[in-house]
């Protein structure tokens, strides 16, 4: 059994050397797989780096191409809106003036029957203020004249009057003064004996 353990000691020595040296030279194969495969990522990071720049230049290129066609379409759109809204806007203003135009007739008509109608309202009260008025008059010049209160007709025929009668009473009087002269002065011895037969007589 010694010779058989021996054996086996060997032979594990010589797989496990077999082994050690395919592990050594898988380990190399994986090591140059795993650096080819670096490399390739660091080529493809490098190409994809370049065609980006590429791709960011061209792309600028084509915005700023795009960009001045933007704007130009842009403005022509924007004359063109314009053109539009001059359009409709002239058609709204002719719609409007047309709306207003409608109404204000309707307005007229309804104004002026309002007015006539105003109107004669306001003639009929006029008429029923003026016989109220009369009505109002003749009561009162009624009742001031059942208490004996003179019209204003009659005071001014009295003041008329008056004026008159004063007026013929500075002739008369002028008339009077004219007619007799200034009377003279009697002897105070005559005037005296007058007024002491007066006294006896009282």
């Amino acid at each position: 059994m010694a010779k058989k353990a021996a054996k086996k000691k060997t032979a594990k020595k010589k797989v496990t050397k077999k082994t050690a040296r395919k592990s050594t030279a898988s380990l190399d194969r994986v090591q140059d797989n795993a650096h080819e495969i670096w490399l390739a990522g660091l080529g493809a990071f490098s190409m994809a780096q370049e065609e980006g720049v590429n791709l960011v230049r061209r792309g600028g290129k084509l915005i700023n191409e795009r960009t001045g066609k933007v704007i130009s379409e842009s403005s022509k759109l924007f004359e063109r809106l314009i053109a539009e809204g001059r359009k409709i806007e002239g058609k709204g203003r002719k719609f409007a003036e047309d709306a207003v135009g409608r109404a204000e007739g309707a307005v007229g008509g309804v104004r002026s029957d309002v007015e006539s109608r105003v109107g004669k309202a306001r003639e009929q009260a006029r008429t029923n203020w003026d016989k109220l008025e009369k009505v109002f008059e003749e009561r009162v010049a009624r009742a001031l004249s059942s208490l004996g209160v003179p019209t204003s007709d009659e005071i001014q025929e009295l003041n008329k009057r008056v004026a008159e009668l004063n007026k013929r009473v500075r002739e008369l009087t002028e008339a009077q003064k004219a007619a007799k002269p200034a009377p003279k002065a009697a002897p105070k011895a005559a005037a005296k004996p007058a007024a002491k037969s007066e006294t006896a007589a009282s």
